[in-house]
C-alpha cells in the first residue's frame, strides 16, 4: 500500500487485535477468504437493482454472485427448496442491505404506515435502538410500544406482553435483543402476535451463527420476517439478510422494493461476494462445533463469574451473550466483590488487556453513559480457539481485573 499513514493504522490495529482478549459480544474474525471477496475487484462495480433487472449494463458475473448468496442464505437455514425442513422453498432473501441498522429500517418502511406503532424490547431492557427507541430513526418516523423483562426473574413475561399488545395493537412485533442472554419462545411471539393481529418479526443479528448450528431455536416456523446482520455469531462481513415469508400478502416485493430503491442504491457487491463465502463457510461440519463450543464457552464464563460472587443478569445464559451486574446497587457481593459501574469495569479490563463494552442492566439507575453492568460475548475468542479452560482462566483474570488485584 503506498498510503503509508493508512497501512500503518491498519498495522497497528492488527497488532491490537491480536494482543487483547475480545469479548465484545457483537464481534468476529472473518475468514482470509472473505477478507479476499472484500478486498476484491468487484468493489468497482455498480449494480444497482437486483439480478436479471439491473439498471448498468455488465452485471452477468454480479448477477450469478447475488444469485449464489440468496441460494446460500436460504439452503443454511433450510428454506431453500427441496430442502428438508418445514419451511422449504416458502421464504424469499434480500442480500443488499448495508447493515442491520437499515436492514430493519427497510423493513418497517415496507410494512408499517408512518406513525404506525413498532413492539419492541426496550433499550434498557436488552433491546435494540432499531427496535423504536426514540433516538434512533425508527422511534421518530414510528411509535415504539416497548416491553422488557420481569424484574423478579429478567426474563420476558409472555402473559404482560400480550395484554399490552392486545391493548396497543402495534403494527409490528420485533422479537430480538442486543444485551438478552437468553433463548426466545418464538411460539409465544407467534401467539401473541396472532392476538394482537400483528406482523411478527424476528431480529436474530447476535445469535444467527447458533440457529445456523442448530443451537439455538430457529425463528422461521413461526415468523412473518426475519432480519439478521452477518458480522456476528455467524462470522461474515460488515452486512445484513433480510428474510421474508412468501404469501399472499407479498411482504417480499414490498421489502425489495423498501430496500432499493426505498433505502439504497447500488449494493455493496464486494460485500455480497463476502457474505456468499461466510454462508457457505457456515454450512459446514466444522461450524457446527464452532456454534456448539461458543454456547459451552459462554455457559462457563457465566457459571464462573457466578463462583466468583458476580451477579450474571437471569442467572445464566442460553446463547453467546452474557450480561454482568457490576455494581450491584453498590454494594459489595459475596467474599467482597461488587460496586464496579459499568464504566469503570469497562476501561479497568481494557487496561488489562480484556475488551468489553459497559452495558445497562434491566431496571438499571443508572445513567447509561455509565451503567450498572458489562456484556460480554464468546463468539470472537472461541474463533480463536478458545474452550471451556480457557475461559475459566479469563473469568478469573476478570475477577481480580475488576477487584483491583491485577
Amino acid at each position: 500500500m503506498k498510503d503509508t499513514q493508512i497501512k500503518k493504522l491498519i498495522e497497528a490495529e492488527k497488532k491490537r487485535q491480536k494482543k487483547v482478549i475480545n469479548l465484545i459480544a457483537s464481534e468476529n474474525y472473518v475468514s482470509k477468504d472473505v477478507l479476499e471477496a472484500l478486498g476484491s475487484e468487484l468493489t468497482n462495480k455498480y449494480a444497482e437493482g437486483y439480478p436479471r433487472k439491473r439498471y448498468y449494463g455488465g452485471n452477468e458475473n454480479i448477477d450469478k454472485i447475488e444469485e449464489l448468496c440468496r441460494k446460500r442464505a436460504l439452503e443454511l437455514f433450510d428454506l431453500a427448496e427441496g430442502s428438508a425442513g418445514a419451511q422449504a422453498g416458502k421464504w424469499h432473501v434480500n442480500v443488499q442491505p448495508l447493515s442491520g441498522s437499515p436492514a430493519n429500517v427497510a423493513v418497517y418502511l415496507a410494512l408499517v404506515p408512518p406513525g404506525g406503532k413498532i413492539m419492541g424490547m426496550s433499550l434498557d431492557q436488552g433491546g435494540h435502538l432499531t427496535h423504536g427507541h426514540k433516538v434512533s430513526i425508527t422511534g421518530k418516523m414510528w411509535v415504539q410500544v416497548p416491553y422488557g423483562v420481569d424484574k423478579n426473574t429478567e426474563i420476558i413475561n409472555f402473559d404482560e406482553l400480550k395484554a399490552k399488545a392486545v391493548a396497543e395493537k402495534p403494527n409490528i412485533i420485533v422479537a430480538g435483543f442486543t444485551a438478552y442472554p437468553r433463548a426466545i419462545d418464538f411460539k409465544k411471539f407467534r401467539e401473541v402476535a396472532d392476538a394482537s393481529g400483528a406482523i411478527l418479526m424476528v431480529d436474530m443479528s447476535h445469535f444467527a451463527g447458533l440457529v445456523a448450528g442448530k443451537e439455538y431455536p430457529s425463528p422461521f416456523e413461526y415468523a412473518d420476517i426475519v432480519t439478521t446482520t452477518v458480522h456476528k455469531t455467524l462470522r461474515g462481513p460488515r452486512s445484513a439478510l433480510i428474510f421474508a415469508k412468501k404469501d399472499a400478502r407479498e411482504l417480499d416485493k414490498k421489502i425489495d422494493k423498501a430496500v432499493f430503491p426505498g433505502m439504497q442504491g447500488g449494493p455493496h457487491m464486494n460485500q455480497v461476494a463476502g457474505v456468499a463465502v461466510a454462508l457457505k463457510e457456515a454450512k459446514t461440519s466444522a461450524f457446527k462445533k464452532y456454534a456448539l463450543q461458543v454456547k459451552k464457552n459462554a455457559k462457563v464464563l457465566a457459571d464462573e463469574l457466578t463462583k466468583f460472587g458476580w451477579r450474571v443478569v437471569s442467572g445464566g445464559t442460553d446463547s453467546h451473550l452474557v450480561l454482568v451486574d457490576t455494581w450491584m446497587n453498590g454494594e459489595k457481593g459475596k467474599n467482597g466483590r461488587g460496586a464496579v459501574t459499568g464504566k469503570e469495569a469497562s476501561d479497568r479490563l481494557e487496561k488489562a488487556g480484556i475488551i468489553v463494552n459497559k452495558n445497562a442492566i434491566p431496571f438499571d439507575a443508572r445513567p447509561p453513559a455509565d451503567p450498572s453492568g458489562i456484556r460480554l460475548g464468546s463468539a470472537a475468542e472461541t474463533t480463536r480457539g478458545k474452550k471451556e479452560k480457557d475461559f475459566k482462566k479469563i473469568a478469573e483474570k476478570i475477577d481480580k481485573v475488576l477487584r483491583g488485584e491485577w
